[in-house]
């Protein structure tokens, strides 16, 4: 149940009605699909905001690993005095994990889907959750690329369909995309953005076209500095080093990259290129390759940069040194 706590933590209350505080008492019980780095950090904000929330995996080991991930990350906010002792223990309790999805969602008032970023997975996803949510339910994705128009017309509710897109990492970062399939109910679209408000987040809406805003912008910048890197343009180190200090970047693309993952890079680009007709959209080839050859960056310890478990040094892969100038 949503409860008010009284903690250090800032939930922004201040900029919402008696109205709509109301409707959102209404919203008791949160289910998230899948269990990643995105998922767990969608459960960790609801929990910690007040929410039960179910967590709904195939794998309960990912689940287990999930939970152990929110635990450290809410010691971090310990450390740092905004969060205390009881208030992660409490928000841990709110936490229910979940193999089974029609158990999973059978009392969801918000189901948030957040697998992999594959469009034949989530229109699975949204199939089953359309026949085994409740009518009321809102059927929310956090996809960052894919048309919510397209998934929600896989379903019997599209006006309940609508885009909750969560920047990484989800605890840390304010801004929710909220993007409008061309169905989405404006009711529907009201609660997604009330809702992140009072989880303390900033919400942006915008409208159903390929990459919505982050990505149609961000990918294309990321695909050329790859494409300037893979032109011998300039090395990894000068094309991030030219963006951070040049452009005030808090990290450079080709980093920037690493942390997204060069496989969900690939697949957004693919989706710009696909959903756009047009070539400059298209993925560069040695991103291509990459993706293909298992280097994905963090993910896989090895990208643009080498990833040593402990360390925090930023090492050029070995692959690309010889792309450097030196004098």
């Amino acid at each position: 149940m949503l409860q008010e706590k009284q903690s250090p933590v800032k939930l922004e209350h201040a900029g919402l009605d008696e109205n709509t505080r109301n409707m959102l008492q209404q919203l008791k019980i949160v289910t998230v699909i899948g269990s990643g780095t995105m998922g767990n950090g969608i459960c960790h904000v609801f929990a910690q905001s007040g929410f039960n929330v179910h967590m709904m995996d195939i794998n309960q080991a990912a689940m287990d690993k999930a939970l152990v991930t929110i635990g450290k990350n809410m010691d971090r906010q310990v450390a740092k005095n905004t969060l205390t002792e009881a208030d992660k223990t409490a928000a841990l309790a709110n936490i229910s994990t979940y193999t089974d999805m029609a158990e999973a969602v059978k009392d969801a008032d918000i189901i948030i889907e957040a697998a992999t970023e594959n469009i034949d997975l989530k229109i699975k996803i949204f199939q089953e959750l359309d026949k085994l949510a409740p009518e009321r339910a809102i059927l929310a994705t956090n996809t960052s690329s894919i048309s919510i128009t397209r998934i929600g017309s896989y379903t019997k509710r599209p006006g309940k369909v609508v885009g909750m897109h969560f920047m990484n990492p989800v605890p840390v970062m304010k801004l929710v995309e909220i993007i409008n399939g061309y169905a989405t109910d404006a009711q529907v679209t009201q609660t997604v953005y009330d809702l992140s408000k009072y989880l303390g987040k900033v919400p942006c809406v915008v409208n159903d076209y390929p990459g919505f805003i982050s990505n149609r912008i961000l990918m294309p910048l990321i695909n050329e500095a790859i494409l300037s890197l893979q032109e011998g343009v300039a090395g990894v180190e000068e094309i991030d080093t030219i963006m951070k200090l040049g452009m005030a970047h808090p990290m450079g693309p080709l980093q920037l990259a690493d942390f997204i993952g060069l496989d969900t890079c690939y697949s957004i680009m693919n989706v710009l290129h696909m959903g756009f007709g047009n070539q400059k959209y298209a993925p560069a080839t040695l991103l291509a390759n990459m993706v293909q050859a298992g280097f994905l960056g963090v993910k896989s310890g090895e990208g643009f940069y080498k990833y040593t478990p402990g360390s925090k040094d930023l090492v050029v892969s070995e692959r690309f040194k010889s792309k450097q100038w030196k004098m």
